[in-house]
């Protein structure tokens, strides 16, 4: 999971071992989910379950670093994600937290 904390790198409020917590602590942030296919959305999180299957809100898709398409909500299911994080300002504060 990729987290763009502040350019300290400091991270974030929850406990980098509970992914739970974590993403129940980011509900209506702007985050970026991407799949084992190494396809990118970029979205704003609006749930997450226990099987972490996730819903996004003004949703983009994004293949080979281009935008490919607009989805006003998107549904990604738990076992496709290769990783979920916070966006920013992609500076150095960008963690990896699989």
């Amino acid at each position: 999971m990729e987290n763009h904390n502040s350019p300290t790198g400091a991270p974030s409020n929850s406990d980098p071992k509970d992914p739970a917590s974590f993403l129940s602590s980011i509900i209506g942030v702007p985050v970026t989910v991407k799949l084992n296919s190494g396809v990118v959305y970029k979205g704003e999180l609006q749930s997450v379950d226990g099987y972490m299957n996730i819903a996004l809100e003004k949703c983009s898709e994004y293949v080979d670093g281009k935008m490919r398409r607009k989805y006003g909500d998107a549904f990604v299911r738990g076992n496709n994600e290769g990783g979920k994080g916070k966006e920013g300002n992609g500076s150095s504060g960008e963690r990896n937290c699989k």
